[in-house]
C-alpha cells in the first residue's frame, strides 16, 4: 500500500489517474531476473513487533522488526512511521541475498510487503497479489463493458485466447477494476473484468501492473505489455499478464 504500502515481488509499481510514484530505487526489484537469490515464502507465523530501526530510500522504506520469530529486516512502500511503533507486515515474500546498491548493502533475508492497517486483519495467503490486502470484499457488478478502440483493442477472453502470438506486444484493455492491489514489489496490481471470458476457466479476469492507481468498481482503460508464463515466485505465478500498463479513467 503505497498511499499509506513496488514490490514482489516481488516495483513496487501499479497515484489518482496519471500519477507516478517517486523515482525508483536503483535496487534491483524483487523477482528481476538479475537478481540474486531465489524467493522463498514467508513463514506461517505473523510477522509483527516493534520498529527498531528504519531507512528510507523511495520508493520503499527498510525497517528491522523485532518479531516472537526474532528481528527481522522488511521492505515496504515508503510510509512515515515512528521508531518503536508496533506493525504487522502483510503480503510479505521472503527475499534471501538482497542488494540495495542504494544503502551499499545486501541483505541475507529481508521481506517485501505492506503494512497491514492498525486493527486490520491480514491476508489470508501472505505473498500473493490475488491474496490481497485488507479492502473491501463488495461484489462488483462487471456487466458486459463495451471493448476499447484501436488496432490494439482486446476483451479479456481475447487476450487469454491469443496471449501466445500477443506475447510481448501492446495491448489496449477496457474494463472493470474487480480488485486492486497497491504497492506490491514496487507496483500497483489490478484486475480487470469487461465480461467476456470464462469465471469457471478464469479467462474472464486479467492482471494489471502499473504505477497508476485504479479505484475497485471504476471502469478504466489500460494500455500495456503482454507477459505469458510469468513467475515470480512465492505463488507470483500468472499465464498471462499485462505489465507497465498506463491507466485512462
Amino acid at each position: 500500500m503505497r498511499s499509506v504500502l513496488s514490490f514482489l515481488l516481488l516495483a513496487a509499481t501499479v497515484a489518482g489517474c496519471g500519477t507516478k510514484t517517486p523515482a525508483p530505487d536503483t535496487t534491483a526489484q524483487p523477482g528481476a531476473p538479475a537478481q540474486p537469490g531465489a524467493p522463498a515464502a514467508a513463514p506461517g507465523d505473523v510477522l509483527t513487533g516493534p520498529v527498531l530501526e528504519q531507512m528510507a530510500v523511495p520508493p520503499y522504506v527498510y525497517l528491522r522488526i523485532k518479531t516472537a520469530q526474532g528481528e527481522i529486516w522488511a521492505a515496504v512502500p515508503e510510509t512515515t512511521i515512528e521508531t518503536g511503533t508496533v506493525v504487522t507486515l502483510a503480503n510479505s515474500m521472503l527475499m534471501t541475498d538482497f542488494e540495495s546498491k542504494s544503502l551499499n548493502r545486501t541483505f541475507d533475508k529481508i521481506y517485501f510487503g505492506t503494512l497491514a492497517p492498525a486493527g486490520g486483519a491480514m491476508a489470508a495467503t501472505a505473498g500473493n497479489p490475488h491474496a490481497g490486502v485488507p479492502q473491501s470484499t463488495a461484489t462488483v457488478d462487471v456487466g458486459q463493458v463495451e471493448k476499447a478502440t484501436g488496432a490494439d483493442a482486446h476483451t479479456v477472453a481475447e487476450v487469454w485466447a491469443r496471449k501466445a502470438s500477443l506475447e510481448g506486444k501492446t495491448v489496449t484493455v477496457r474494463g472493470v477494476v474487480v480488485k486492486t492491489n497497491e504497492g506490491v514489489m514496487g507496483k500497483n496490481w489490478i484486475h480487470l473484468q469487461d465480461g467476456s471470458g470464462d469465471g469457471a476457466q478464469g479467462t474472464n479476469d486479467i492482471t494489471v501492473t502499473t504505477l497508476d492507481r485504479a479505484a475497485k468498481g471504476a471502469t478504466v482503460t489500460i494500455r500495456g505489455t503482454v507477459r505469458t508464463n510469468r513467475d515470480f515466485g512465492a505463488g507470483y505465478t500468472y499465464a498471462v499478464m499485462v505489465e507497465d500498463a498506463k491507466v485512462v479513467q
